[in-house]
This record gives C-alpha cells, sequence and structure tokens, in this order.
C-alpha cells in the first residue's frame, strides 16, 4: 500500500482538513518510536507546494503544523520526565540503546542547542526530548527550544515544495518516488548545515575555555 500517496491524494481531496491532517503528522513525527513511521518530510514537501499553487492557505497550514509539532516534543518530554531513565532499559528501547546513548551525549554537550538541533534530524528527532525529560531538563527552557525550534522547522521543511512547485509546474504529476528522492536531497541538506553549526558551536565553546583564566592567574600573589 502506497501510504505516502494516499495521504498525499487525501489531502488534496480534503483541503479544508489540511491544517489538522498535518498536524497529526508533525506531532506523531515527533513521538518517541512512532514518528519513524511517519512520512513528514516528504507530506511537508509537497504542501508546500499546494501553497505554491494557492490550493492551500499557508497561514492555517503554519499554525496548525507548529502547534502539532511542539505537542508532539512536550509529549515525549513528559513521557521521559514521568517514566525516568528505566525506560531505556525497558522494551522496545532496550534495544536502541546505542541510539539513546548518542542522543544522551549529545544532548549533555549542546543543551539547550540540542533540542533545536534535534528538531532537525530525522533519527534523534524525537530522541531529544525524551532525554531531556529523562535528564529532568527545566521545563520553560525545553518549551522555549520546542517552540523556537517549531517556528523555524516548519517553513524550512515547507519552503522547498514551494519553490520547486514553482520551477515545475503541474508538480501534482510528480510520483510518489520522485517525492521520496527530494525529500532525501532535503535531509542531505539539513544534516549538512546542521554538522556544520555543531562543529561552530563546538569551536566556540572550545575557544571560551582556552580564554579563561586558569586558577593560577586569577589568584592573589601573597605579600
Amino acid at each position: 500500500m502506497d501510504v505516502l500517496g494516499s495521504i498525499q491524494e487525501f489531502i488534496l481531496v480534503n483541503k479544508d482538513l489540511a491544517g489538522p491532517i498535518l498536524a497529526v503528522i508533525a506531532f506523531g513525527e515527533s513521538l518517541i518510536l512512532v514518528g519513524l513511521f511517519f512520512p513528514a518530510t516528504a507530506i511537508m514537501l509537497f504542501t508546500g507546494g499546494l501553497i505554491q499553487k494557492g490550493m492551500l492557505d499557508p497561514t492555517t497550514v503554519i499554525l496548525w503544523s507548529i502547534a502539532g509539532a511542539c505537542l508532539g516534543d512536550a509529549v515525549t518530554y513528559w513521557f521521559g520526565r514521568w517514566i525516568g531513565p528505566s525506560v531505556v532499559h525497558r522494551w522496545p528501547l532496550n534495544r536502541e540503546k546505542e541510539g539513546v546513548a548518542r542522543a544522551r551525549l549529545f544532548f549533555r554537550k549542546y543543551g539547550f542547542l540540542s533540542i533545536f538541533i534535534g528538531r532537525f534530524l530525522g533519527p534523534v528527532r524525537s530522541t531529544i526530548p525524551l532525554v531531556a525529560g529523562i535528564m529532568r531538563m527545566r521545563h520553560l527552557t525545553f518549551q522555549i527550544a520546542n517552540v523556537t525550534s517549531a517556528i523555524a522547522w516548519v517553513p524550512f521543511m515547507l519552503l522547498p515544495g514551494y519553490f520547486f512547485a514553482r520551477e515545475v509546474g503541474d508538480f501534482t504529476e510528480v510520483s510518489t518516488g520522485g517525492w521520496v528522492v527530494i525529500a532525501a536531497i532535503v535531509l542531505a541538506l539539513t544534516a549538512l548545515f546542521t554538522i556544520i553549526a555543531v562543529k561552530v558551536q563546538g569551536t566556540s565553546a572550545k575557544d571560551r575555555r582556552k580564554r579563561r583564566p586558569s586558577p593560577d592567574e586569577t589568584s592573589v600573589p601573597a605579600e
């Protein structure tokens, strides 16, 4: 069954429900484990094309999508706080210990920034909020990162489809495989930009540590 094609066709037929549909997809992709089964990237690209053709209202779609993405991360965060560290020892996460460990290291190193960047990384998109909850990150700090990253992520995912539709004309004739290829390119570029941002952030942190005076330099000499 072509799930992606079916969702696209459903959006075309039920344009008035496009906002809630996108909210459900963004919400589902942000949930731990469940998110692996939601083709949010390809659907967002397709929706961006519909917006460019004037078939959907951009404000409605963007607001619903942001709300769904924020709610999904919030639910995953609270799940992590509620269950605690023991969640990684239970099925099915006990089979993904390596991935959770990488997400934990990423969170320890980048904190607030990891929540923001994690939104753009498919493999850890739902794991980072879970780790933030497990490690009991302050609720306000998490929600600021959650909301701001969703506000940036939704237009980021819609714009490639918007510009693609403007160039190709009747983009509704593009096959499902074509949308998957476009989605893969967007994800690859996202990963590249994220790696660059992380390296720049890491370099800045190292520079700050180097500039920090040592205890010997700050001590007052004895008279």
